[in-house]
């Protein structure tokens, strides 16, 4: 389930306290706040893959198992494959 950020609507029209939620993603999105009952909007944020796709994930042998080409610069404007099945030298 997704982490959704939320924000309360003061009555005076200010932002306040932001919080998250764990929602289903079929679920509406809330309105009030669910413990003050507070009215809120749904706030944009970028989503969290660092679990996933982190340091520890994005090792050479991975990255090549995953379908993906890793490059590494060179030197004047050249590139070379360090992992995946790409050509192994660019140029940019």
């Amino acid at each position: 389930m997704p982490m959704y950020v939320y924000q309360v609507i003061e009555t005076d029209g200010s932002d306040g306290e932001v919080f998250e939620i764990m929602q289903r993603m079929s679920e509406d999105p809330l309105t009030v706040h669910p413990e003050n009952g507070k009215p809120v909007k749904r706030i944009l944020s970028a989503p969290n893959t660092m679990r996933k796709f982190g340091p520890a994930n994005m090792s050479d042998s991975n990255l090549s198992r995953l379908g993906f080409t890793k490059y590494q610069k060179a030197g004047d404007g050249h590139y070379e494959k360090k992992a995946g099945s790409g050509p192994d030298v660019i140029s940019g």
